[in-house]
């Protein structure tokens, strides 16, 4: 098996700029991706190593842990019997890192076995299309608004807008020109990412629902369970928590509310693609509405979720990642009528240009 580790910095087009409550504004994606190819077949992983503001971990930090794990990994091992027993040999990996490694072996296995990455999973239907909602980030109303009609034009429905960056009443004012340019034609979600005290949420949440919002994401820091309690029983808005799902413990705790609380279902936050869809089946199996999403992050990444998406049939999708990059050195992912599609049926369905993206070194050769 040749394993190769890569970077590249991403950019978006149209001027778009991510700034959210948390993490300010971002000016490219820092990806790193994972090769592995057996002679015969190549599988491909990704994951995002600038989302300090999530995970607490440098850049530098992620790559170096990259690099540390793919030096003992014992690449020999069949891939499908690598990812059986990963939760006891990546135990000790940063959760981005199990996700870089966990993806490309998926993909990897998958391809071998003629599949897509859903449906190796048990994907009810062939197709590799999903709705997804798009993002608006912070910015002047004017922009604001210039972006939330080009993803109407484009056939996108359900907008979901980051909020708590700055004064609550312009949140308000952004939230009620849209849905005075929209009426109910949209579907409207609000992201605080974290940011309201638990003494102000509640007031929060109460001036949210004149605007008949789908749910509010993150509204009081991760880890206020005390405060979760409280507005699982008060809140008018449903709530979804992101931040505060990162372990198969923070599982557990959103199954107790028996459906009063959301969850927001990331791989780059719970380590892959096993440890999702393992997330995903016990929600459903605890009647928890949930979302399959994703950070900002490159086609590869994107696919993952997706395929994630496919084989576990959310209540909502976030997978908006790959949309308008310009430099993405994936290919395979396309947007376009509200929907994110992926063609080929093989693996992830996606391809790598490597002299797109900076080799950092190889790992294995057997």
């Amino acid at each position: 098996m040749r394993v190769s580790l890569h970077k590249a910095e991403l950019h978006y087009g149209a001027g778009l700029l991510l700034h959210t409550a948390s993490s300010g504004a971002v000016p490219h994606l820092a990806e790193i991706y994972l090769r592995l190819d057996d002679g015969e077949s190549v599988g491909i992983g990704e994951a995002r190593a600038n989302i300090a503001y999530l995970n607490g971990l440098a850049e530098g930090d992620v790559v170096a842990g990259a690099v540390a794990a793919l030096k003992v990994v014992d690449w020999a091992r069949d891939p499908a019997e690598l990812l059986r027993t990963m939760e006891d040999w990546a135990a000790s990996f940063a959760a981005p890192v199990r996700m870089l490694i966990d993806v490309a072996l998926h993909d990897l296995a998958a391809r071998r076995a003629g599949l897509s990455v859903a449906a190796w999973c048990g994907a009810p239907a062939p197709d590799i299309v999903r709705a997804t909602n798009q993002t608006l980030f912070w910015s002047p109303l004017q922009e604001f608004l210039a972006q939330a009609q080009n993803y109407v034009d484009r056939g996108f429905r359900d907008l979901k807008v980051r909020v708590a960056v700055g004064d609550f009443d312009a949140d308000l004012r952004r939230i009620a020109a849209l849905r005075g340019r929209f009426g109910d034609r949209v579907t409207i979600a609000a992201d605080a990412n974290g940011r309201w005290a638990a003494t102000e949420a509640l007031d929060k949440l109460q001036a949210l629902a004149h605007f008949d919002l789908a749910y509010v994401e993150q509204p009081v820091p991760p880890g206020d369970w005390t405060a979760l309690n409280r507005l699982a029983d008060r809140s008018p808005v449903p709530v979804m928590l992101d931040e505060s799902v990162a372990t198969p413990g923070d599982i557990a705790r959103i199954c107790a509310y028996g459906g009063r609380v959301l969850a927001h279902l990331k791989l780059v936050k719970l380590g892959g693609v096993a440890p999702t869809m393992a997330a995903a089946r016990r929600l459903s199996a605890a009647g928890v509405p949930f979302m399959i999403g994703q950070m900002n992050e490159g086609a590869a990444a994107t696919a993952a979720a997706l395929h994630v998406a496919c084989a576990t049939e959310p209540a909502f999708s976030e997978l908006y990642g790959a949309d308008g990059l310009l430099d993405d050195p994936i290919s395979g992912v396309a947007y376009g009528e509200g929907r994110v599609r992926i063609d080929r049926l093989s693996g992830l369905g996606v391809a790598f240009d490597a002299a797109a993206a900076q080799c950092i070194g190889e790992f294995g050769h057997g």
